[in-house]
């Protein structure tokens, strides 16, 4: 069982928490009005056509853009007035990969900082990598691409993943390992919120739609 940063719930306060969140991308409204909590343990499918937000919720979320209006906390503060902080309570990974095709497998995961070998090839052998381990990536798969950004995940001990469409290019023997990858990580106490036009098996969690807003 993997290790989740500790964090210490305060009774009745969500750990996590959207009020009224909005956000504009040109002069477009994206979304608006979105609200839902998440507490240790629990996950968020957002669903719903291209175009509805999903996306931008994601980035939104993990501190890579503003809301234009609403709020998000954590534990009833804040979650965004203190940006390096935050993001140590999150892993993102977003729809592009981010890997460096110069460098082996197991050298793009050397980049998420100091990490062990040991460390690295355990990740890699959750994802099924690990006999591409000395590869360059450029010659990965778009699957098996794929699979070693998610494979940051098991490096990562950060109680809320964000994840965009993580299941695109995956077959359904990667898309059952990561599924099983995600109970671990919610039995441990940390949440999910995933972006997803395909089915994710994850008993308990709940289907948003952003076209209503409140959850």
């Amino acid at each position: 069982m993997r290790n989740i940063a500790p964090h210490q719930p305060i009774s009745g306060v969500p750990l996590l928490q959207a009020r009224g969140l909005a956000a504009i991308r040109g002069e477009r409204v994206v979304f608006r009005d979105v609200s839902f909590s998440l507490d240790a343990g629990g996950a968020l499918l957002l669903v719903g056509p291209n175009g509805a937000g999903k996306s931008s919720l994601i980035r939104l979320l993990a501190g890579l853009t503003a809301p234009a209006a609403g709020d998000l906390l954590w534990q009833g503060a804040d979650a965004l007035e203190d940006p390096p902080l935050h993001a140590t309570r999150l892993c993102f990974v977003g729809h592009h990969d981010a890997i460096k095709p110069g460098l082996s497998v197991a050298e793009n995961l050397g980049l998420a900082g100091r990490v062990g070998a040991a460390a690295i090839m355990t990740a890699l052998t959750r994802m099924d990598l690990q006999r591409f381990a000395e590869l360059p990536a450029r010659l990965l798969s778009s699957g098996q691409r794929r699979r070693l950004a998610l494979a940051r995940l098991a490096l990562s001990d950060a109680p809320l993943w964000l994840l965009d469409e993580p299941t695109t290019g995956l077959d359904a023997a990667s898309v059952a390992r990561l599924e099983r990858f995600f109970a671990e990580h919610r039995a441990a106490g940390g949440m999910i919120i995933a972006a997803t036009h395909l089915p994710l098996d994850m008993p308990g969690s709940v289907p948003f739609d952003l076209s209503r807003g409140v959850l």
